[in-house]
């Protein structure tokens, strides 16, 4: 029943996982901000292998306005990367770009601090799109624009939503605080699939 109904493409609920500001972070900068053979400790396992790390940084922009608690994110990658909202942007003095998970290039430089050392980056802060994550046999596949609607008083339409499709994948869409904030929805909502662009 549930497959039938999301294989419509125009009747399919989709929960709301909001994204707070985040970072993942590489080996070798795991060791220079906790200390030489760190290892990150899991403190919630999240879809796709990823877990929420126990460890949290300091993230410092260009006028040395700082954001404490900044919550990382395992596995280690190759890259780290940075995500914070548009508002998070204008708090540390900087102009991070709306990318894609791991586009990096050219992105907004940032600071990184931890309890044993600190991280300069030249680029690696970004402002993540929004997308929802979904398993692999629901009638779309991997890139597949679509556009969401929201309920409520300040309800919404968002559109080009990207999706984002893995078999390791949960249904969710990622959205930062910024766009939960503008129409009220918060982590465990639901949200409506309109259409395929």
């Amino acid at each position: 029943m549930v497959l039938d109904e999301i294989k419509s493409r125009n009747k399919m609920n989709v929960p709301v996982g909001v994204s707070a500001r985040h970072i993942h972070l590489s080996r070798e900068h795991v060791e220079i901000l906790f200390g030489k053979g760190y290892q990150l400790a899991k403190k919630q396992v999240l879809m796709g292998g990823q877990y929420a790390a126990a460890e949290c940084v300091t993230i410092i922009g260009p006028k040395l306005k700082a954001i404490e608690n900044v919550r990382v994110l395992g596995p280690e990658r190759k890259l780290t990367q940075v995500e914070i909202s548009a508002t998070d942007g204008i708090r540390l003095g900087l102009s991070a770009p709306l990318r894609e998970s791991g586009d990096l290039s050219g992105s907004a430089p940032i600071t990184v601090a931890g309890p044993k050392g600190a991280v300069y980056l030249d680029e690696g802060c970004i402002i993540a799109v929004r997308h929802i994550h979904m398993p692999l046999g629901l009638g779309f596949k991997d890139g597949d624009i679509v556009s969401i609607k929201t309920e409520g008083e300040r309800s919404l339409l968002f559109e080009n939503v990207k999706i984002r499709a893995d078999q390791s994948f949960t249904l969710e869409m990622n959205i930062d605080t910024d766009e939960a904030n503008a129409c009220g929805l918060k982590t465990g909502d639901t949200v409506r699939l309109m259409k395929e662009e």
